[in-house]
């Protein structure tokens, strides 16, 4: 966790373990229940989360949402989410910016909290 820790600092983010973000792998339509695997952009896909390190490696993948699922549906339903709520993914290593504590973070669009 540290070697990424300290790449991901030497690209201006202190303190990230990882920069995660989901993608949509295009599927034949499926024969039960075929409407919830239509994306937002029209066509049948599952849902892949990745969470990657510094040099863009994957450290987490969960795939197999059906592709009408949203972002952070995903994430909230992950081993990923459970792991970092129960504070075992990454170690409790926190750093001061300011005056503020700061937690291992990862970078993430809106859609993740």
């Amino acid at each position: 966790v540290q070697v990424i820790i300290d790449g991901f600092a030497v690209m201006g983010f202190p303190n990230c373990g990882g920069a995660i973000d989901g993608t949509h792998i295009p599927i034949l339509g499926p024969d039960h229940q075929g409407s919830q695997y239509i994306n937002r952009k029209g066509y049948f896909s599952m849902v892949l989360q990745a969470l990657v390190d510094h040099k863009g490696c994957f450290t987490n993948i969960n795939v197999g949402w059906p592709g009408k699922v949203h972002d952070a549906r995903v994430f909230r339903n992950s081993g990923l989410f459970r792991r970092l709520q129960e504070g075992i993914y990454f170690p409790d290593h926190k750093i001061t910016v300011g005056d503020v504590e700061m937690p291992i973070v990862i970078l993430g669009d809106p859609a993740y909290p």
